[in-house]
């Protein structure tokens, strides 16, 4: 198990990893980084070049933080970019598909749960 998980160590949020050694279904499956949590629930923040929590001074606009009061920055924990035994979850987006389906995850399609907001892009999709 770790020997399989030890795939994703030292990669970066954003880049793609072939997903080959995960088993036989995976094959020709390449997979991108898009983030994960800590095993006490810290998120991983793009552009902290490290694998360890670090305390960052959020201010308004930043990601991770919602600003309450006008002026207030905060400092929050946050994990590095870079992935590590640490973990307890890894979020994966499916780039390129391979040869076999996948049951559960590339075998049937989900509808969209939003449509289009805009006039133009409404009548792009009804004409």
């Amino acid at each position: 198990d770790e020997k399989i998980l030890s795939l994703f160590y030292d990669k970066r949020i954003g880049q793609e990893v072939p997903a080959d050694r995960l088993g036989d279904e995976w094959k020709g499956y390449i997979l991108r980084l898009s983030g994960g949590n800590d095993l006490q629930g810290f998120c991983m923040m793009q552009g902290v070049l490290t694998n360890t929590r670090v305390r960052l001074l959020f201010a308004d606009g930043m990601p991770n933080y919602k600003m309450r009061r006008a002026g207030v920055r905060k400092r929050k924990s946050v994990r590095g970019c870079i992935v590590d035994s640490q973990l307890s979850v890894l979020d994966l987006v499916i780039m390129k598909k391979g040869d076999a389906e996948i049951p559960g995850l590339t075998d049937n399609t989900q509808p969209r749960r939003l449509g289009p907001k805009s006039v133009e892009k409404i009548r792009k999709l009804f004409n």
